[in-house]
């Protein structure tokens, strides 16, 4: 399938409702028998949906750590904001059938919706005074990278640690800076990751401003308890198990088989679409999540492969 999944019924559906009634009598994990009765119960219950024929791009994302403070000083002076109360989110599939998963944000103005402040106008002071910072970081560079994974752990100065999370965005599209780099250093696609982008920041003091600014889309933060991670479909992400994808043409919640690499070896994995990306768009887009860390953080930035999804819907 290369166009949306319209007609797929959604969690929670009566289609799905067999199933997961039929998932409640599965042995544990670690019984004799758990992998075949597994396997027995998606051959029962599921039909594949292939998207695509491999040529699919697969990318990774993790939860970092960055440093930050309550309350800003000389060092800490990047702010994380709150979610601004008059921001609006409006799910277009409410009004049209061919919209379903599609969705927009802004802010009433005079009976009509308007656009929020864009990154630039945020980071200049948009929004300054009205008490929305939430966090202030040292760094300008992980603030931004910590917007694209959409979540984190701030490490505070006594040496605790908070988890952050996705708490909305201002709506404006996202645009991926790896592609500005790219045209100006002559690189190759398959040149561009997290480290070569953190690289040429590092190398261009003077423009790194103006060029994460062209991402005009900027991400709203809260407070979270937990274990883990919270992605879109409300779950707790889990490390080599949890997908991104692009809700247009997978539904969130739906077992996903993934075939891709990752460091180099080939990687086979049923896995859960549990969350969404302002980058993951097309039909088969899928973004790994891989944990949290250094070294996820080390695997999520260079992956960047082709692949493909399959996506299993109950059966008729």
């Amino acid at each position: 399938a290369t166009t949306p999944l319209a007609d797929a019924p959604l969690i929670g559906a009566p289609a799905w409702d067999a199933a997961c009634a039929a998932a409640s009598a599965l042995p544990p994990a670690d019984a004799p028998d758990a992998t075949e009765a597994a396997r027995a119960f998606f051959a029962r219950w599921f039909r594949p949906h292939h998207l695509g024929d491999g040529d699919g791009l697969m990318t990774g994302y993790y939860e970092p750590e960055v440093r930050g403070a309550l309350a800003p000083d000389a060092r800490f002076r990047v702010a994380l904001h709150a979610r601004p109360p008059e921001l609006v989110d409006v799910d277009l599939g409410q009004f049209r059938d061919g919209w379903r998963a599609e969705r927009v944000a802004g802010r009433v103005v005079d009976g009509r919706l308007a656009p929020m402040p864009a990154r630039a106008a945020i980071e200049t002071g948009a929004l300054a005074g009205r008490g929305l910072e939430l966090v202030w970081l040292d760094d300008a560079v992980d603030a931004f990278f910590l917007h694209i994974q959409g979540s984190g752990r701030v490490r505070l100065p006594d040496g605790s640690l908070r988890r952050i999370g996705y708490a909305g965005a201002n709506g404006h599209r996202y645009t991926a800076i790896g592609r500005v780099i790219a045209d100006e250093s002559a690189l190759a696609p398959s040149q561009v990751s997290m480290q070569s982008i953190r690289a040429w920041l590092a190398a261009h003091p003077d423009r790194a401003a103006e060029v994460m600014r062209r991402n005009a889309s900027y991400v709203f933060f809260r407070w979270r308890d937990g274990d883990g991670p919270v992605g879109t479909a409300g779950t707790t992400l889990v490390a080599g198990r949890s997908l991104a994808v692009d809700p247009r043409f997978v539904p969130l919640g739906a077992p996903v088989w993934v075939e891709t690499m990752v460091d180099g070896r080939p990687f086979r994995r049923l896995m859960i679409a549990e969350d969404t990306g302002g980058a993951i768009r097309g039909a088969g887009r899928g973004d790994i999540f891989i944990g949290g860390g250094e070294a996820a953080g080390e695997t999520a930035g260079r992956l960047r492969a082709t692949g493909r999804l399959t996506v299993l819907l109950p059966a008729p």
